[in-house]
């Protein structure tokens, strides 16, 4: 029992139960921004994206393909959506971030350690170093 105890609140299942939760929520908003806006966008360009009436029949065997037609579009609606509002976004934002933080260290030329980026002899290798240019 105590090794249960210990699988339920080990740190990453913890973390991983807090990501589908947020996932499942996130999708839900996602899923209402495409059906309120971008769904009767497309509907007014070009039509309602509903294909599942789509079907062929084999030896009496009817094959509905269009709702696999239809949910293929669904997904690459929610994906671009997901991809240009969210992804794209964060990831400018930590570019910025990023660029923002002024490194502090660099590579020793001889033996690639990283140093202080004013430092004059390498901690590691003791070769005098050339100060680094400031930017």
């Amino acid at each position: 029992m105590s090794g249960f105890k210990k699988f339920l609140f080990r740190g990453n299942l913890v973390e991983l139960a807090v990501a589908v939760v947020v996932g499942a929520a996130f999708s839900g908003l996602v899923k209402a921004f495409v059906d309120s806006f971008i769904g009767p966008l497309i509907a007014l360009v070009g039509g309602e994206p509903d294909f599942s009436e789509l079907a062929f029949t084999i030896n009496g065997t009817k094959f509905p393909y269009g709702i696999f037609v239809t949910a293929l579009i669904s997904f690459l609606i929610v994906a671009a959506v997901v991809y240009f509002l969210v992804v794209l976004p964060v990831a400018k934002v930590l570019e910025r971030l990023i660029k923002a933080e002024e490194a502090t260290e660099r590579a020793c030329p001889h033996c690639l350690s990283d140093i202080p980026i004013k430092a004059t002899r390498c901690k590691f290798c003791t070769t005098e170093l050339v100060p680094a240019p400031s930017t």
